[in-house]
């Protein structure tokens, strides 16, 4: 009788599994520049922190759920106005008053 193998993952896979990361990078990307514009530069940077965001699970413990590319356009459509990284920042500072230690996820800067 031959012998059945049966995968296990390792607590850290299981973890990551538990981390609830939802951001598609190339999609959030083709969501900020039709709804929100700016360059391609600037886009890529709100993606970047995004993913950073959602990988330290901070946002997920906090707020109760995952992070993902439709609440970070629907967050970012909440901004007053401005560019992708502005509305960004405006966001960061809105997680920051009410939770701390988000400053760290903030744009300083972007290749121009």
């Amino acid at each position: 009788m031959p012998s059945i193998v049966v995968p296990t993952r390792t607590v850290k896979y299981a973890a990551v599994l538990q981390l609830g990361v939802f951001i598609d990078p190339d999609r959030l990307e083709t969501r900020l520049r039709e709804e929100f514009d700016g360059t391609t530069e600037e886009r890529r940077v709100v993606v970047r922190q995004a993913v950073d965001l959602a990988d330290s699970g901070q946002y997920r413990d906090d707020a109760g759920g995952p992070l993902t590319n439709d609440v970070v356009v629907s967050e970012l459509g909440d901004a007053p106005d401005g560019t992708p990284a502005d509305r960004w920042n405006w966001w960061i500072g809105s997680l920051e008053i009410a939770y701390g230690d988000y400053a760290r996820f903030r744009i300083d800067r972007y290749p121009a």
